[in-house]
């Protein structure tokens, strides 16, 4: 093996590790040999998608994809960071469908389909994303991951019949597959099997837990003035409801919590919820409010998951928040309104 090819077999090894500044290293002591090496440039997008820069990944798997224009693998991790943390759909449709020009075998159609099938979701057009979903070639499938990603792709179409069988069939294969495992919850909770939706649960919270925060994610102390931003953030009437509130940040929520059906993968949890008091607000014309949270609970390896890159952390947190606290008091609230204070 020469070494320009070590340096780079190093560098995905050390991915496989989670040594992003290591595996950065190996494939920039393989750039210093070949600076025209695509393969080198796909390997640097890859691990600046590992540690939450996505600007800077895109740029390295375009600079990868300007080297070679048959590049399909580096289309789709540019596809799936264009969808992840970018949030740019368009940009990632487009780069699935350059894929699908390319694509010779049926995994490289599997993948670049079910990425465009994601990037059509995240724009709610589920009408196109079904037309995809069809086009999906129909198995069976040999690689857990694709078994994963058709049925997670059936359940969000509401194929739950579908989804059920390929999910049970990927956590099977890939038992230390947490996303399997999560959607396997999902699915028995569904069909009313409470038992084992908590099964799939704990599984899903214990590999969650096994893989831990991703590199980027921030020191303690940072995620703490993060939350305290974010309540800084919340618009007046809601922050009305946790104002004053203890904090704490944890990876994911407990054992005991997930056992009385909390989702392990939930972002935020309202606690500690104390009488009715006083708010000077001309909304509720000088009534009491509902309850106030007097405890906040963050769940920081969830909220990462979710966020994808550091910059996004403050505005998924308050997202979460504005979605628990409407849920908990807002909604409770309007439901108990008489029908002619709500016309």
């Amino acid at each position: 093996m020469d070494q320009f090819s070590a340096h780079l077999d190093r560098g995905w090894e050390l991915v496989q590790r989670g040594d992003t500044r290591g595996a950065a290293a190996s494939a920039r002591r393989a750039l210093e040999l070949d600076p025209n090496s695509p393969e080198a440039h796909n390997l640097l997008g890859f691990v600046a998608a590992m540690e939450g820069e996505g600007e800077e990944a895109i740029e390295a798997y375009q600079q990868a994809i300007a080297l070679d224009e048959t590049y399909l693998e580096a289309m789709l991790n540019a596809a799936e960071v264009f969808i992840s943390p970018l949030g740019d759909f368009d940009q990632a449709i487009r780069m699935c469908d350059q894929a699908l020009d390319l694509a010779e075998v049926d995994e490289e159609v599997i993948d670049a389909l079910l990425l465009k099938f994601d990037a059509l979701m995240g724009k709610n057009a589920r009408d196109e994303a079904k037309k995809v979903l069809d086009q999906v070639p129909p198995g069976p499938y040999e690689n857990p991951g694709h078994l994963f990603l058709v049925g997670r792709a059936f359940y969000e179409m509401g194929d739950v019949e579908r989804a059920s069988g390929l999910i049970e069939a990927a956590a099977d294969k890939d038992p230390r597959h947490p996303e399997a495992h999560y959607y396997l919850g999902l699915l028995r909770d569904e069909v009313g099997d409470t038992r084992g939706a908590t099964v799939a649960f704990m599984r899903s919270r214990e590999l969650d837990l096994l893989q831990g925060v991703p590199p980027w994610s921030p020191p303690r102390e940072q995620w703490e003035k993060a939350a305290q931003a974010s309540f800084s953030q919340l618009n007046p009437l809601l922050h009305e409801y946790v104002n004053g509130a203890d904090v704490f940040i944890s990876d994911v929520p407990g054992v005991e919590l997930v056992a009385e059906g909390v989702d392990p993968r939930a972002l935020v949890i309202l606690d500690g919820f104390e009488a009715d008091g006083e708010v000077e607000n001309p909304e509720w014309d000088g009534r009491k409010t509902p309850s106030k949270a007097s405890r906040v609970f963050i769940y920081a390896l969830n909220v990462a998951r979710q966020a994808g890159q550091t910059t996004a952390i403050e505005p998924e947190i308050v997202s979460a928040l504005e979605r628990e606290i409407s849920a908990t008091f807002l909604e409770p609230e309007q439901q108990e309104r008489p029908e002619s204070e709500l016309n």
